[in-house]
């Protein structure tokens, strides 16, 4: 790779001199303006504006305005004679955890290269010393006319520096925040857990640019003349959320739908007649006797009629057995007035008494 700069890390007392390397490169596609009449280039031509004349590169230079309009030439010269002590040094100043930097302090990245062979010992020490203290390098070095802030940390075997924007340069976010007061509830916070936990596992090298992708199958079928276009299928963008409970669960369903996930079935038919902004509480079904839900409500009815029906049958034998009992004794009155007449009586009275004693015994029922 091309080095942009070269300087040395100024490590305390250890000068390590290293090349800066573009670490990130833009793949953005780009496009020239054209006249459309005929498709000739338009160019942006540098003109002074007090000749008219285009003005070649060797010829412009540097200069600063001042509030009035009046130009004040300023030279390389001018620049390289100012008491920059980083305009060929990152100077390391000090060393942080890394969670002490803003990422919205982040600015490019470059790759810091070893250069030449001097340079490979007092590299690998800082790089080493970076890694077992956990910590990360601030420093300041000069590019491109200006003095930076910058951060050192290790990427594999390898010390990167991302630029960083001076503090003064992050505004406060000062009316961005929404200005009226709103209560989210402990449900809301769980499905939004379980959305971040099926969203967030990504691999991070299979993300591309897909806008880009069509761009360029886009320019290679306008070339080849087949180029067709169709209408894109775009979804209407979000409006007011109006149900945020059911918004995050049809969320949590279709992230889990594309991820082929299994159960993300279910839960979208039972998740999908959740109300408005309601807590929904899976109901427990009971055990029921015999496997069927109608059996129980049936078998304590006729566990009802079983009972009535034994104590009517229990109340008629009662009254049968008392009503036997009574002719029985009469039928003994009869028998014993017959035994003093002969022995054919008293052998009737003895039948007639053994009848009675039998119908007077109350016989046992079966419950029906």
């Amino acid at each position: 790779m091309r080095s942009i700069w070269n300087g040395a890390i100024s490590f305390g007392l250890v000068s390590i001199p290293i090349k800066l390397v573009n670490a990130t490169e833009s793949h953005s596609i780009s496009f020239r303006q054209i006249h459309l009449g005929d498709g000739g280039r338009i160019r942006y031509r540098k003109v002074c504006e007090l000749d008219g004349e285009e003005v070649p590169g060797a010829e412009i230079g540097k200069g600063y305005e001042e509030a009035d309009g009046s130009v004040i030439p300023i030279t390389d010269e001018d620049l390289a004679q100012l008491p920059l002590a980083t305009a060929k040094t990152i100077e390391i100043m000090s060393f942080v955890p890394a969670e002490e930097i803003d990422p919205l302090q982040m600015d490019a990245a470059y790759y810091l290269a070893a250069n030449g062979a001097t340079a490979a010992k007092p590299y690998t020490l800082l790089r080493e010393a970076l890694k077992r203290s956990r910590k990360v390098a601030i420093a300041k070095y000069a590019l491109r006319g200006r003095e930076r802030l910058g951060m050192l940390r290790v990427v594999d075997d390898v010390i990167a520096m991302h630029g960083l924007l001076w503090p003064d340069e992050i505004r406060a976010p000062e009316g961005v925040a929404p200005e009226v007061t709103v209560s989210v509830r402990e449900a809301e916070l769980d499905l939004a857990d379980a959305l971040m936990a099926t969203l967030g596992e990504v691999d991070m090298d299979s993300l591309h640019d897909d806008y880009r992708e069509a761009v360029e199958a886009m320019i290679a079928a306008k070339a080849g003349g087949a180029f067709e276009p169709t209408e894109a299928v775009v979804e209407p963008a979000g409006g007011q959320v109006i149900d945020l409970m059911a918004a995050l669960e049809k969320s949590v369903r279709a992230a889990k739908a594309s991820r082929g996930e299994a159960g993300a079935g279910a839960e979208a038919g039972a998740g999908a007649g959740a109300g408005a902004g309601a807590e929904v509480t899976p109901i427990r079904s009971k055990a029921r006797a015999g496997g069927t839900g109608a059996a129980a409500p049936k078998a304590v009815g006729g566990k009802k009629s079983t009972a009535a029906s034994a104590k009517k049958t229990a109340a008629a034998a009662a009254a049968g057995t008392k009503k036997k009992a009574t002719t029985g004794k009469a039928a003994g009155k009869s028998a014993s007035g017959k035994t003093a007449s002969g022995a054919g009586g008293s052998a009737t009275a003895k039948k007639t008494g053994a009848a009675a004693k039998k119908a007077a015994t109350p016989r046992k029922r079966s419950s029906a």
